[in-house]
């Protein structure tokens, strides 16, 4: 029965909502027990996931996150995804001793914070929070962010700051209720916590973002080098907590 199903998944393509148990149990001439067996297998096989209140959809394949200093935007396209966001909320903060730290800016000077959802072709991916310097973007707001527009092609277009490197930490959570929900997957769902701070091409932090990236829809993609070349990814990556 098994196979029947994964035979119908294959056919109706990644992200497609499958029939109910009753017709499904219909179309093949099995009982409902033995459809909803089935499916719990396909389902420790990834092969299928289940949405709270929505249904059962043939599970998209996990979406590749290299630990490059690339965009969102830039990492879907690359995967033949068409990225967007949906601001959530934006704000103007000071700058208390530990984030001035952390943006390495004076304390006491405001910080842009903005939050937003990531999607790819209309999905949620991830649930993101960025902090950057005010004086670093003069103007910049949390709407100049909203829908399609990249924070790294307005950096360089409006302000001539060009991404060059940075430090990210990657570790895994659980999420909670209200993150669970804006992505789109029950309470307690897997998640990976990615903390990235990226400098300017003049040595200056323009980001510090904090996401949480949907546990089943990403895994972790790095190069395999000689150990004698390692210091060339210390620049990129970060095993330390942020």
């Amino acid at each position: 029965m098994g196979a029947k199903v994964a035979a119908l998944c294959a056919e109706l393509g990644p992200g497609a909502m499958l029939p109910g148990e009753r017709d499904l149990s219909t179309r093949f001439g099995v009982s409902r027990a033995t459809v909803r067996k089935a499916l719990e297998e396909l389902m420790a096989r990834r092969i299928v996931e289940r949405r709270h209140g929505a249904g059962t959809f043939v599970r998209r394949p996990a979406v590749a996150q290299p630990l490059m200093a690339t965009s969102f935007g830039d990492d879907m396209r690359r995967r033949g995804l068409e990225p967007s966001s949906r601001l959530l909320w934006w704000d103007t903060v000071v700058a208390d001793t530990d984030l001035a730290a952390r943006l390495e800016m004076p304390g006491g000077e405001p910080v842009l914070r903005v939050c937003r959802v990531r999607l790819a072709d209309d999905e949620p991916m991830t649930l993101e929070t960025l902090h950057v310097p005010a004086a670093r973007v003069p103007g910049l707001t949390g709407d100049d962010l909203d829908g399609p527009s990249s924070y790294y092609e307005i950096l360089a277009e409006r302000f001539d700051r060009r991404i060059r490197s940075g430090t990210q930490s990657v570790a895994p959570v659980v999420l909670a209720a209200k993150d669970a929900e804006l992505l789109g997957v029950p309470p307690g769902s897997p998640a990976l916590r990615f903390v990235r701070t990226s400098r300017d091409h003049r040595g200056e932090v323009v980001e510090r973002v904090e996401s949480f990236a949907r546990g089943d829809r990403y895994l972790i993609e790095m190069d395999i080098i000689p150990p004698g070349e390692a210091a060339t990814v210390g620049t990129l990556v970060s095993a330390d907590a942020p």
